[in-house]
């Protein structure tokens, strides 16, 4: 605990305290929804960071049901109850072979910004003693990331870039909004839904849309897919 206290300016080492604590395999910190955007700010693998990508592009999932109600998300058998709860989440993690999801909120206070992801690949379930632990562990990296937000503002070209940023739909959603003269909202929603109907992840399309290999046009009153 005191490790994560003293570890406020970097994130990196945000996960490996709940690995060196958890019975789990991976762990990722996100920032989620309209507060601080959707963010991967640290990852403890590719897997962890790949699963928060499928919920940031999905839009469910144990991190969107932590951070709305503000309380951990505990599934230790994702591949069962979890396809109630989270249908296409639990199907797109299949290949992945991941037992268990476990959440928990990045808030302070009313404001919700966040989750803390966790998951292994053996069924596991968490004691209560181990769940109130991530819940302090969190608290600690809720004021981190807070801190961390408020004091970027302003800031944002000389903030270094995390290797899970989704500034890149950020910015599609602005050639997008360009492009057919919509909503932020709806601009968003149309990359989300390319990147669905083909299989792909947002940040892919996001790139292709940016680098121009994927555009967006008005015809005969709709728009469609320029490719």
């Amino acid at each position: 605990m005191d490790t994560l206290e003293n570890a406020p300016d970097q994130p990196e080492r945000y996960c490996g305290a709940f690995l060196s604590v958890l019975p789990v395999a991976g762990a990722a910190v996100s920032t989620i929804g309209h507060v601080l955007g959707s963010e991967t700010i640290a990852a403890s693998d590719s897997q962890a960071a790949r699963i928060d990508e499928i919920q940031f592009d999905l839009g469910e999932g144990p991190c969107w049901d932590a951070m709305r109600s503000a309380t951990p998300v505990l599934e230790p058998a994702v591949g069962t109850a979890g396809r109630e709860r989270w249908p296409a989440f639990a199907q797109s993690i299949v290949p992945d072979g991941v037992n268990s999801v476990f959440a928990f909120p990045l808030a302070i206070g009313p404001l919700r910004f966040g989750a803390v992801d966790l998951y292994s690949r053996i069924p596991v379930s968490l004691s209560d003693t181990q769940a109130h632990q991530a819940e302090a562990m969190a608290e600690i990296v809720s004021r981190h990331v807070l801190r961390r937000a408020l004091a970027s503002i302003g800031d944002d070209a000389n903030e270094p870039v995390s290797a899970f940023s989704r500034r890149l739909i950020h910015q599609a959603t602005g050639v997008v909004l360009a492009q057919v003269d919509i909503s932020a909202d709806d601009a968003r929603l149309m990359i989300q839904g390319q990147a669905f109907a083909a299989g792909r992840p947002m940040m892919e399309v996001a790139q292709d849309i940016i680098d121009g290999r994927l555009r967006f046009i008005r015809a005969a009153g709709r728009i469609e897919v320029a490719l």
